[in-house]
């Protein structure tokens, strides 16, 4: 029986509104699919950095668009929730990693979760780090700890952006068959309108398409989401 048909409740915990579905997306869907609650935890507000000579009520106005297309997306996966936290955009190595800790630590408490997904840690943007760093800690195995399984993900346009000599790459060693929920994620990507470039860009729909191809053929499905597992505790 595969991990999937195994969870019942699924965390995914992310920087930027767009990089649960870039990263999961797919097999989201397939939990979904199959009957498990899927929350869904975004740390970082994934705006302000950009473009800082914009005022404060400009800035502001762009963070609540962001919010509604966020939560757009995440409802054509079909989540239970979605919780859109205000950590400071790519500014997350400025805070303790403790008051990060805490807040995974707060969800992981309130939906229990079996399966926990994240950020792989050798992507580029900072936040996409110490998320995954925050995240080891709150899923360290303590005795009757609800957490089962933690999976990292690939990013596009981060993790394949750090070359390999930098820091350990993503080299992934578990797969999820998103043959049947290609279409779903894909069409929550084309929900984050702000979010996606133009092909060739790496965050484009069509290279996310041929991502999840590649992948797929690599296992000899049609379509697959790769990831690295960080633990998994058999019962």
């Amino acid at each position: 029986m595969s991990e999937l048909n195994l969870a019942k409740s699924v965390l995914v915990v992310a920087a930027h509104p767009d990089d649960e579905i870039l990263g999961c997306g797919g097999a989201m869907a397939q939990h979904i699919e199959k009957g498990d609650e899927v929350h869904v935890l975004i740390l970082a507000e994934g705006m302000t950095s950009r473009d800082t000579s914009r005022d404060r009520s400009k800035r502001e106005g762009d963070l609540s668009e962001l919010a509604k297309t966020a939560h757009a997306a995440n409802e054509i996966i079909g989540v239970s929730s979605l919780y859109l936290h205000d950590f400071p955009d790519n500014r997350m190595d400025s805070l303790d990693l403790l008051d990060v800790v805490k807040v995974v630590e707060s969800f992981i408490e309130k939906y229990q979760p079996s399966v926990v997904y994240t950020h792989h840690r050798g992507d580029v943007n900072i936040d996409h780090t110490v998320i995954h760093d925050a995240v080891v800690a709150a899923t360290r195995p303590q005795p009757n700890h609800c957490v089962k399984t933690v999976l990292f993900f690939e990013t596009a346009s981060s993790t394949e952006w750090r070359p390999p000599q930098s820091h350990p790459g993503f080299y992934p060693n578990y797969f999820v068959d998103i043959s049947k929920s290609l279409d779903k994620k894909l069409g929550a990507l084309d929900a984050y309108t702000t979010e996606m470039r133009d092909f060739p860009h790496a965050r484009s729909v069509e290279a996310l398409s041929h991502l999840a191809k590649w992948r797929g053929a690599s296992i000899g499905v049609d379509a697959a989401e790769a990831f690295i597992l960080g633990r998994k505790i058999v019962q």
